[in-house]
């Protein structure tokens, strides 16, 4: 039992921290990371393989992450590509949100498609229908890639997917969740590969992913 205990103590205070997928021909390194990730050296970042960074520019109708653009300008500056995402809720309509998404990440100057997070964690009580979420996505898809002149990325929560299956994932670029193990779902473009991850010039643990070519 000490040996156990002592092996499972390692594999997630010391293995888990430091894991970094094998990287297939066409992928590369990066994180996803918000306001609740502090103040961040980009440069630092940069320089331990990190290329890419989803950064959180708005949640719901009326929430803007304050430290969105400071955090694109960084990352940009650091060389690395950047993107901006927004977090869903079910409790506002869609056409709020995506005016609430388009007056943070207008201007940004971000590269990567824009990225829609999909999760019941965190979320609203309300569980609406599954037509009814399609509806509302349907509307702030539509006003977000007319603006971006990109296909958005479906960032989907074990949990949303458990309870929704909407017609979105089957057209739209996946961002899947899955811990340690490479992900068998079809249509990936970006794997959310660890939540544990230390990223030299992040204090605490950050989301570590992997972008492959579509």
């Amino acid at each position: 039992m000490v040996l156990l205990g002592a092996a499972t103590a390692y594999g997630w205070w010391v293995w888990l921290p430091g894991y970094r997928p094998g990287l297939r021909a066409g992928e590369r390194l990066g994180i996803d990371v918000s306001s609740h990730q502090g103040v961040i050296d980009w440069p630092t970042v940069a320089a331990h393989g990190i290329d890419f960074a989803y950064i959180k520019a708005s949640e719901g109708g009326d929430y803007l992450d304050p430290k969105f653009a400071g955090n694109v300008a960084a990352a940009r500056a650091a060389g690395l590509d950047t993107g901006a995402y927004h977090f869903f809720t079910l409790c506002t309509p869609g056409i709020v949100q995506a005016r609430n998404f388009l007056a943070a990440a207008s201007g940004s100057r971000t590269t990567l498609p824009p990225a829609v997070d999909l999760e019941l964690a965190g979320n609203c009580s309300a569980r609406p229908t599954t037509q009814q979420v399609q509806a509302q996505l349907d509307t702030f898809l539509a006003l977000v890639e007319r603006a971006s002149g990109q296909r958005a990325v479906l960032y989907l929560g074990h949990d949303f997917t458990d309870r929704y299956a909407i017609r979105q994932m089957a057209d739209h670029p996946l961002w899947v969740r899955r811990l340690v193990r490479r992900p068998t779902t079809p249509g990936w473009v970006y794997w959310q590969a660890s939540s544990y991850a230390r990223i030299a010039g992040i204090p605490g643990a950050t989301d570590l992913d992997v972008e492959r070519s579509p």
